[in-house]
Formats: C-alpha cells, structure tokens, sequence
C-alpha cells in the first residue's frame, strides 16, 4: 500500500521540476491539471474508509482543480493571446536547480519533524514543502500574470498535500474552506488580468511599476 501512495507523489514532484522548467503556457495549465488531479484523487489511496464525505471532497477537488479552473486559465490565455513566458526574472535552469536544492532541504526537514508512525515512511511531507517552494518560485519569479496565478495554484497545491495527512482530522468546513479560497483567489487573479490587459494591452507585470509615484 506504502508503494502506491509513494508513486503519485513522485509524480508531483516530478511534475514540479516540468513546471519550473517550461515556458509554455498552454502546457504549464494542462501540467497544473494533472496535478491537481492526482491529488484530488490520493485521499482514495492514504485512508481505508472511504465514506460519502472522502468522495464529496475528492470529486469537488478533481472538479476545481483538474476541470473548471484549468479551462479558466486556457479561455484567459486564448483572450490575451500569451503562448509563452518571456525572459522570467529566474532563468528555467537556475529555477530547477532552486527547486532541486529545495526539495533536497524538504527531504532533510520531514525527517527532523515527530510524524506518527503510519506517516513516517511516506514522502508526502517532502514533497508537499517541495511543491510549496515550486509555487513561491513560480509565483515570484515570473512576469506573466497567468503564469503567476499557476503559480498560486501549485503553492495551494502543497499546503492541500500537506493537510492530506490530517484529513481524518479536520473538519468538512475547513478543507471545503480551502477549496474556496482558491476558487476566489483564481477569479480575483481573473479581474487583475483583465485590468491589466485593458490597461497595458500586456499581461506582463513589470509595467506595474508605472503606476509608483
């Protein structure tokens, strides 16, 4: 059972490295998806009972994740006519060498944390502080401000890897909570899009500056 639950989270990481790595965009979605929805569908693999409340918050994440907001962010690009990400403030070698080192530093961490010993041989700590980095990397180190909110999603796809292990434990509310978070944070990215588009006729965020005294 260990072996199962290892192999999806190998797959996000790996899928991390293809992100930091990529400057297309219609692919960078289409990964983001993935992701997203191999996490909404690993509750099935790290908890036995599987009840009506596992498959409503499995079903509603592979919705939001891997359906309604991928197809958001491709109608986005499609209007704006982006295809790539353009001279990032990090070079994409330099960004998977960062998240490298850092998914080196996560593997270190995990293993100083008191896990219970069902989770101590598993690697979703690591990799979930490995995909929380990707996310800050992405989300600070890249101009377009589509590729920022991928960024967004990944960085709230680790911290939802991380909650995975206490999944028993927290409330319906709190995990729907999340859930909503980024549902309004992506339509907040949306409106920030669509002013910046009107008002530079470009998605790229440096010409923010302008607007500084």
């Amino acid at each position: 059972m260990i072996a199962w639950i290892q192999l999806p989270v190998v797959a996000v990481v790996l899928l991390n490295f293809f992100v930091l790595g990529s400057s297309r965009m219609r692919a960078l979605i289409s990964v983001t998806a993935l992701q997203g929805a191999i996490l909404g569908l690993m509750p099935l693999l790290i908890h036995h009972g599987i009840g009506i409340r596992l498959l409503f918050v499995c079903a509603l994440t592979v919705t939001l994740k891997a359906g309604l907001i991928p197809y958001l962010l491709h109608r986005a690009m499609r209007e704006v006519n982006i295809r790539r990400e353009v001279e990032p403030l990090l070079g994409y070698v330099p960004s998977m060498l960062l998240g490298a080192l850092g998914t080196g530093l996560a593997s270190w961490f995990a293993g100083t944390l008191p896990l219970l010993d069902p989770h101590t041989g598993l690697l979703i700590v690591p990799a979930a502080f490995s995909t929380m980095l990707t996310g800050f990397i992405i989300l600070t180190t890249r101009l377009k401000a589509i590729t920022q909110v991928i960024g967004y999603l990944i960085l709230e796809n680790g911290i939802f890897m991380f909650g995975l292990l206490l999944f028993e434990a927290l409330p319906a509310l709190v995990e729907l909570g999340v859930l909503l978070d980024l549902f309004v944070g992506v339509f907040v990215m949306g409106i920030i899009l669509n002013h910046i588009q009107r008002t530079f006729s470009s998605l790229d965020t440096a010409h923010l500056s302008t607007l500084k005294d």
